[in-house]
């Protein structure tokens, strides 16, 4: 199965899944932000750090789950 049919489908059946995915997308908007910005506090650059380490560790989740399931199969 691919990828993306994977990802789809584990949206819609995997609660666990499409949570990790909502928050995803949600830090993904939240970086946008501070991409536009031309210049970010200290603070912010931090927060920016932090958001990148949750939405990987994420990402890592999302793959396991994925994973999971391609091997339950």
């Amino acid at each position: 199965m691919k990828n993306m049919n994977l990802k789809d489908r584990l949206k819609r059946e995997n609660k666990d899944f499409q949570k990790a995915s909502e928050l995803h997308q949600k830090y993904e908007k939240e970086l946008e932000n501070y991409k536009n910005k031309k210049y970010m506090t200290e603070d912010e650059k931090l927060h920016e750090k932090e958001i990148k380490k949750k939405k990987l560790r994420l990402k890592d989740k999302m793959y396991l789950l994925m994973e999971e399931y391609k091997n339950s199969q």
